[in-house]
């Protein structure tokens, strides 16, 4: 049973993200208050849900959610700064997004960049264990997806569509045999092998 709340009677913002370990596409990452009532016995972390669940369960938390957002990093910023800080850097757009103002965030995972003038709180596997963060988990996945989705039918040879962007033998062969996109993430480790890719 995931918990509705760290801290009751606060105005709590759960944040995750998606796509940190993909070879290609932006990183997503979405901001989600509930009310202190909401219940869902579907809802769980994404990783554990069906796509079709997912999808199901994202207009649920877009109507009862209080407030939600959903931003992202460019490759080009991955690139640039490191995942993990782009995945913080997609966060800080989704709650800059957040028109109620949360009190408190509680982040998926065990740190996160310091979003100015609201305390947070990092929990390991926190999108297993508070509502919030399921919920924006599965925000976070789904709009990634749909992302994901659209891309694929401008390079359908890398099978995106099917694989996320994530570093399937698929994808690799792809890669392989025909070079990179403009939407690969050049700091990442493209090919097992490191060959000597042409950026």
């Amino acid at each position: 049973m995931l918990l509705p709340w760290l801290k009751e009677g606060r105005i709590e913002a759960g944040c995750d993200e998606a796509g940190r370990g993909c070879l290609a596409g932006a990183v997503f990452a979405a901001a989600v208050i509930l009310p202190p009532d909401f219940c869902n016995e579907t809802l769980n972390d994404s990783k554990q849900l069906s796509e079709k669940k997912r999808y199901t369960l994202r207009p649920v938390i877009e109507q009862e959610a209080l407030n939600w957002a959903v931003g992202f990093a460019s490759p080009e910023e991955i690139d640039k700064i490191n995942i993990l800080k782009a995945s913080f850097l997609a966060m800080h757009r989704a709650i800059d997004q957040l028109t109620i103002r949360p009190q408190h965030l509680l982040i998926d995972g065990n740190r996160f960049t310091p979003y100015p003038d609201i305390a947070h709180t990092p929990i390991v596997r926190g999108d297993a264990k508070y509502l919030n963060i399921a919920a924006a988990s599965i925000l976070a996945k789904t709009y990634r997806d749909d992302y994901m989705n659209e891309l694929d039918l401008l390079y359908p040879e890398y099978h995106w569509k099917e694989n996320k962007g994530y570093p399937t033998k698929v994808h690799r062969e792809a890669i392989r045999r025909l070079g990179i996109t403009p939407y690969h993430r050049k700091t990442f480790t493209l090919l097992p092998e490191q060959l000597s890719l042409d950026f």
